[in-house]
Protein backbone atom coordinates (compact mmCIF):
# COMPACT_ATOMS: atom_id res chain seq x y z
CA UNK A 1 0.00 0.00 0.00
CA UNK A 2 1.56 3.69 -0.71
CA UNK A 3 -0.06 5.60 1.62
CA UNK A 4 1.45 9.05 -0.21
CA UNK A 5 -0.81 7.71 -3.51
CA UNK A 6 -4.01 7.73 -1.46
CA UNK A 7 -6.63 10.27 -2.10
CA UNK A 8 -8.58 9.39 1.10
CA UNK A 9 -9.83 12.47 3.15
CA UNK A 10 -7.71 13.26 6.71
CA UNK A 11 -11.13 14.90 7.54
CA UNK A 12 -14.90 13.76 8.15
CA UNK A 13 -16.37 13.18 5.16
CA UNK A 14 -20.30 11.94 4.59
CA UNK A 15 -20.35 9.02 2.58
CA UNK A 16 -23.64 7.69 -0.08
CA UNK A 17 -25.48 4.97 1.88
CA UNK A 18 -26.23 3.58 -1.81
CA UNK A 19 -22.97 3.91 -2.85
CA UNK A 20 -21.42 2.11 0.43
CA UNK A 21 -23.84 -0.27 0.56
CA UNK A 22 -24.06 -1.24 -3.71
CA UNK A 23 -21.61 -4.14 -4.17
CA UNK A 24 -23.29 -6.49 -1.23
CA UNK A 25 -27.01 -4.96 -1.17
CA UNK A 26 -26.65 -4.68 2.50
CA UNK A 27 -24.79 -1.38 4.66
CA UNK A 28 -24.38 -3.80 7.55
CA UNK A 29 -22.32 -6.18 5.46
CA UNK A 30 -20.33 -3.12 4.14
CA UNK A 31 -19.53 -1.60 7.10
CA UNK A 32 -18.64 -4.78 8.12
CA UNK A 33 -15.91 -5.84 5.88
CA UNK A 34 -14.89 -2.10 5.65
CA UNK A 35 -14.02 -2.22 9.20
CA UNK A 36 -11.79 -5.54 8.94
CA UNK A 37 -10.27 -4.06 5.86
CA UNK A 38 -9.73 -0.79 8.46
CA UNK A 39 -7.69 -2.90 11.10
CA UNK A 40 -5.54 -4.63 8.34
CA UNK A 41 -4.53 -1.32 7.40
CA UNK A 42 -4.15 -0.10 10.85
CA UNK A 43 -1.93 -2.90 11.85
CA UNK A 44 0.31 -2.47 8.28
CA UNK A 45 0.58 1.07 9.67
CA UNK A 46 1.33 0.07 13.28
CA UNK A 47 3.39 -1.99 12.05
CA UNK A 48 5.79 0.03 9.44
CA UNK A 49 6.15 2.94 12.26
CA UNK A 50 7.46 0.21 15.00
CA UNK A 51 10.03 -0.43 12.27
CA UNK A 52 10.59 2.94 10.99
CA UNK A 53 10.68 4.23 14.94
CA UNK A 54 13.26 1.15 15.86
CA UNK A 55 15.69 2.51 13.71
CA UNK A 56 16.53 5.23 15.96
CA UNK A 57 16.27 4.10 19.19
CA UNK A 58 18.72 3.66 21.96
CA UNK A 59 18.37 1.33 24.81
CA UNK A 60 19.53 3.12 28.14
CA UNK A 61 19.39 1.97 31.43
CA UNK A 62 19.22 5.45 33.13
CA UNK A 63 15.80 6.90 33.14
CA UNK A 64 17.55 9.88 33.79
CA UNK A 65 18.44 10.47 30.37
CA UNK A 66 15.78 11.50 27.61
CA UNK A 67 17.55 11.60 24.17
CA UNK A 68 15.13 13.28 21.62
CA UNK A 69 16.02 12.76 17.96
CA UNK A 70 14.63 14.44 15.00
CA UNK A 71 14.60 11.87 12.53
CA UNK A 72 12.27 10.20 15.16
CA UNK A 73 10.19 13.36 15.63
CA UNK A 74 9.36 13.91 11.53
CA UNK A 75 8.42 10.27 11.60
CA UNK A 76 5.81 10.41 13.98
CA UNK A 77 4.64 13.48 12.82
CA UNK A 78 4.78 11.78 9.20
CA UNK A 79 2.12 9.06 10.40
CA UNK A 80 0.21 11.42 12.40
CA UNK A 81 -0.54 13.40 9.42
CA UNK A 82 -1.64 10.12 7.77
CA UNK A 83 -5.48 9.59 6.49
CA UNK A 84 -6.81 6.77 9.70
CA UNK A 85 -7.75 3.29 8.39
CA UNK A 86 -10.78 4.07 8.01
CA UNK A 87 -10.89 6.19 5.44
CA UNK A 88 -8.46 4.44 3.52
CA UNK A 89 -10.46 1.18 3.67
CA UNK A 90 -14.08 3.17 2.53
CA UNK A 91 -11.60 4.94 -0.59
CA UNK A 92 -10.89 1.10 -1.34
CA UNK A 93 -14.12 -0.04 -0.96
CA UNK A 94 -15.68 2.44 -3.18
CA UNK A 95 -13.09 2.34 -5.47
CA UNK A 96 -13.52 -1.44 -5.99
CA UNK A 97 -9.91 -2.67 -4.32
CA UNK A 98 -11.41 -5.04 -1.87
CA UNK A 99 -12.58 -8.41 -2.43
CA UNK A 100 -14.48 -10.51 0.15
CA UNK A 101 -15.82 -14.54 0.72
CA UNK A 102 -19.11 -14.98 1.88
CA UNK A 103 -18.69 -18.39 3.78
CA UNK A 104 -22.12 -19.40 3.53
CA UNK A 105 -21.98 -19.20 0.02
Amino acid sequence: MDLKKTNAPVNTVTYNKDEIEASTGNIYKAITIIAKRANQINSEIKKELIDKLDEFATYNDSLDEVFENKEQIEVSKYYEKLPKAHALAVEEWLDGEVTYKEPSK
